[in-house]
């Protein structure tokens, strides 16, 4: 019972910060970055000089003797998909948060800023497997449940197939949705799977990563353990080879994980655990403003 009600007090204050960036900060930009499906038909009205002569309505022209037009409005409803990395590589933080806690805070953000726009949200929770899909759906209840899920969420699987969870988009979600990928992705390669995907769907990467990751601490003889793996080896951190051979390794996988996006037109974004979160997003949100 305890456990529960510490679960709910941290869903609502997730919702409180969250809500109010949502409503404040990233409102207008995600309804100017994220276009609906195209443009409906709305009504008909009498042409006016100036009208494009391809919307006019030639049977109620017809009908009235008069010429009218077409009048479209934008179809603004999206699906919009919250791809969210729950392996054991994202329990991981050397500030004041892990990676998951990041995680959960900008998909709430996000769910947020789409309930607002009236937009349906769905999530796929994903490790080396698919552990569990929430279908779109709209309104706060649903968000609560979905925040509700990331904090308590426990994985089955320690490791990550991000190729399982892109295929999985594109065969549970048959019309075209927004799509972000909210993940560390320290997985091998998954190029080909966000190529097809992103061709069918429209997608967005949040990559989360930590100080920590990218530079080994003089610390001497340590022992390490890899949470996706649970190997453990112990090495010489005041080796100062090593720890140049470790950063140089992390770079050359960060640089691999920017060019398949790059080679696949998905927008990206780098977010890290001991910064705020709201510039990389608006950078984001900017990105796909620009495109339109």
């Amino acid at each position: 019972m305890q456990e529960t009600k510490d679960i709910l007090k941290r869903v609502r204050k997730i919702e409180i910060k969250t809500r109010r960036m949502s409503s404040q900060i990233f409102s207008g930009h995600y309804h100017s970055a994220f276009k609906g499906r195209g443009m409906a038909f709305s009504e008909v009205r009498e042409y006016q000089y100036g009208d494009d002569v391809r919307n006019i309505d030639w049977n109620v022209t017809a009908r009235f003797n008069t010429p009218f037009i077409k009048i479209f409005e934008e179809e603004r409803e999206l699906t919009v998909m919250l791809l969210i990395d729950v392996s054991a590589s994202n329990m991981f933080g050397t500030t004041h948060s892990f990676k998951s806690e990041v995680i959960t805070e900008i998909a709430a953000v996000l769910a947020f800023s789409a309930i607002q726009n009236n937009d349906k949200v769905g999530v796929i929770f994903f490790s080396s497997k698919v552990e569990k899909f929430i279908s779109p759906a709209k309104g706060r209840s649903h968000i609560l449940r979905i925040i509700r899920e990331m904090l308590d969420f426990k994985a089955e699987e320690t490791g990550t197939n991000i190729e399982e969870a892109l295929r999985y988009l594109t065969n549970a979600i048959k019309k075209k949705c927004t799509a972000f990928v909210l993940s560390d992705f320290m997985d091998k390669d998954f190029k080909t799977a966000i190529q097809i995907a992103n061709r069918k769907h429209d997608l967005a990467a949040i990559r989360i990563s930590d100080i920590g990751e990218k530079q080994l601490p003089n610390m001497g003889l340590i022992k390490v353990k890899d949470p996706e793996t649970n190997q453990q080896i112990y090495i010489d951190t005041s080796d100062s080879r090593l720890r140049d051979a470790y950063q140089k390794h992390f770079e050359k996988q960060q640089l691999r994980i920017t060019d398949t996006f790059k080679r696949s037109g998905v927008d990206t974004v780098d977010v890290n655990t001991g910064q705020d979160y709201v510039k990389p997003l608006i950078k984001l949100f900017k990105m796909r403003e620009n495109r339109f």
